[in-house]
């Protein structure tokens, strides 16, 4: 049989130095490609109109809610989700191709091999090399309704692990590095805040220690040598600014309290 048509989406803000990688990666492979942009203005929207005539200009109501508008503009049964920085390769698309004519596939959850680039070499090793689910069966699937961390709630979880990779380059440069942990941070700390959850500094400095453990250690990072180091600090660095930021929400949640 003919492999399953795939609908692709993509939102972006602000990516005008890498989207056209992306795209070009999928345009004419993938049977829909979608395109959501939060006001660019560097020149995104544009280049994507390259690729695809799908481009929607909205707010940005954070990554659930933009992530559940895009899936439902996609129209076919099994929905690709990319972000900016993220390349198909051949060999993924071919592999795709091979189990997407599957007469009797029964997979709803695909998972890709994921190679996160940092400082022009992929991380073998840690949190940036676990394969990640990017292609799913559509029909009851739905993004969690959050700022970030936007998990994919799906009826049933029949999962497939590919084995050609997704080329993942999230960062920039070392300021990218930092401002785009602290920025996840802040927004995971106000996800926990809204749900009553209460830290302490002390807890803060407790999990950015455990977290560099298990990065580099439990987690193998230290196999990637620098680079592995380099990004177990970043991730300690990532929990404390989190629980860190949690607490103040907890004291400025007290004070508004008492007043």
């Amino acid at each position: 049989m003919s492999r399953r048509k795939i609908s692709c989406f993509v939102i972006t803000h602000n990516e005008a130095d890498r989207i056209e990688a992306c795209l070009k990666s999928v345009a004419g492979w993938v049977d829909e490609l979608i395109v959501l942009d939060s006001g660019s203005t560097d020149g995104t929207r544009e280049l994507a109109l390259k690729y695809t005539p799908n481009v929607v200009e909205t707010d940005w109501p954070g990554f659930g809610p933009q992530r559940n508008r895009a899936l439902s503009m996609c129209t076919h049964d099994w929905v690709l989700s990319l972000d900016a920085d993220e390349v198909v390769t051949p060999a993924l698309r071919d592999e795709v191709d091979q189990v997407l004519a599957e007469p009797d596939l029964n997979a709803t959850f695909i998972k890709f091999p994921w190679h996160t680039y940092l400082f022009g070499k992929p991380l073998k090793h840690g949190r940036y090399s676990t394969p990640q689910g990017k292609l799913f069966f559509k029909q009851g699937a739905q993004f969690k309704d959050r700022s970030v961390h936007e998990t994919l709630l799906l009826p049933e979880y029949h999962i497939r692990v590919l084995k050609a990779p997704l080329l993942h380059y999230s960062w920039r440069d070392y300021q990218h590095v930092m401002e785009k942990h602290l920025k996840y941070g802040v927004l995971g700390a106000g996800e926990k805040a809204k749900k009553g959850k209460r830290t302490s500094i002390p807890y803060a400095v407790l999990r950015a220690f455990t977290d560099f453990i298990q990065q580099y250690f439990i987690r193998l990072g230290f196999l990637d040598g620098q680079r592995g180091l380099l990004m177990a600090m970043i991730l300690s660095q990532y929990a404390f600014h989190k629980y860190a930021a949690l607490w103040t929400l907890n004291v400025e949640n007290q004070e508004n309290k008492t007043k």
